[in-house]
């Protein structure tokens, strides 16, 4: 088997992540959710704009 330094990389980013818990992760999820939420409105919300022709 080959070695892939991208590979490594990876796994060493992984044992950081476990050292280093679910701050990170959290986060992003928490961030991800947000702007979810805000594009979710948005796009239901853009419908009851109203066109004064």
């Amino acid at each position: 088997m080959e070695h892939h330094p991208a590979a490594a990389w990876l796994g060493q980013a992984a044992v950081a992540a476990q050292q280093q818990g679910a701050g990170n992760l959290l986060r992003v999820v928490l961030i991800v959710m947000v702007l979810g939420c805000v594009f979710t409105a948005w796009f239901l919300l853009r419908g009851y704009k109203r066109k004064d022709d």
